[in-house]
């Protein structure tokens, strides 16, 4: 699929920074079909108590649907500034192994993120979904900076 038919996957959390991510895109890579993604953590603390609650495998699902509940409103930004939006969930202990899984599958022509403007220590200790997600994307990854106004 050319680059101009792609789907552009739009990483979405609800954050500030991730809403800012949908506004960049749409001025950078116009009107186009777009997948918005949340990524919803595996409750491992469930997984081992299936055994004694076979309740307890309902987490994951609960998990993916309040994921799917974020993508939606990011899907509903996405529209109103002007992508075809999709909404899609995935429920995965890796976030960024989980966008680069979906980016293969839809063939993203670019991912987008958002930044929280980690750096130093902090960007190492809590770690940055964005610098992991260009490392291993093999594709083009748009990282939206936060506001300057934030400083």
């Amino acid at each position: 699929m050319p680059l101009r038919d792609a789907p552009v996957l739009i990483c979405y959390d609800g954050s500030d920074d991730a809403r800012r991510a949908i506004g960049v895109a749409a001025s950078l890579v116009g009107r186009r079909d777009a997948v918005v993604l949340d990524v919803g953590p595996i409750e491992t603390v469930g997984g081992d108590y299936v055994a004694i609650d076979p309740d307890a495998q309902k987490v994951d699902r609960l998990v993916d649907q309040d994921a799917l509940t974020r993508a939606s409103a990011g899907a509903d930004l996405a529209r109103a500034a002007g992508f075809r939006a999709e909404a899609r969930s995935e429920v995965d202990s890796t976030t960024w192994s989980a966008v680069v899984d979906v980016a293969d599958e839809v063939d993203a022509a670019v991912i987008v993120i958002g930044s929280r403007g980690l750096r130093g220590l902090k960007e190492t200790v809590e770690g940055s979904l964005a610098h992991q997600v260009a490392e291993h994307a093999g594709r083009p990854v748009l990282i939206a900076p936060p506001s300057h106004r934030r400083h």
